[in-house]
């Protein structure tokens, strides 16, 4: 409870400088950018802890992988949590509502919004489904590789996971 209460803090006081969007715009295609930049400013800010953790988690690591990849894929793991449809207060309802009452949450969860009553629900589906909602997103950009690793991010660990997938799973924990 103690690092859901320290994600709350940074997402409220989260602030990407020049120097960190010069370090992001470096890291990421072209393609990309607007899938990052329409994310909520807390996600953002987010996403960027997870790939400078995840770079040092890699530093500190006997495990092989792609930097650029590990890079590319931390920043982008949660592009499906678009600004609009998971912001900070409908994270923090998603995140008591499926710990406090996960049958009540499974069952308002909804894909579309067509009333301000549905949002809640909305809020819901895309806390569930970022991965994947997000992995669409990129392979609709030619992203292949990054959106089979951003789809399992949130799976458990299971025999065989890519050392670049175990990375990003940590650092994303981390943060």
């Amino acid at each position: 409870m103690i690092q859901r209460v320290r994600q709350l803090y940074r997402a409220l006081t989260a602030h990407i400088s020049q120097e960190d969007r010069a370090f992001i715009d470096r890291s990421i295609p072209e393609s990309a950018k607007a899938l990052f930049y329409q994310m909520h400013p807390a996600d953002q800010y987010h996403a960027l802890q997870v790939a400078k953790t995840a770079l040092q988690l890699a530093d500190k690591s006997n495990l092989t992988v792609d930097r650029s990849m590990l890079l590319r894929c931390a920043l982008l793991h949660d592009v499906g949590r678009k600004k609009g449809d998971l912001d900070i207060w409908g994270k923090v309802f998603a995140v008591l509502i499926t710990h406090f009452v996960p049958g009540l949450a499974k069952f308002i969860a909804c894909k579309e919004v067509d009333s301000i009553w549905r949002r809640p629900g909305r809020a819901i589906y895309v806390y569930y489904h970022h991965p994947e909602i997000g992995a669409a997103m990129l392979r609709a950009i030619g992203l292949y590789e990054e959106a089979a690793v951003i789809s399992r991010h949130h799976q458990p660990l299971a025999q065989g996971d890519d050392d670049l997938l175990v990375i990003l799973r940590q650092a994303d924990e981390k943060n």
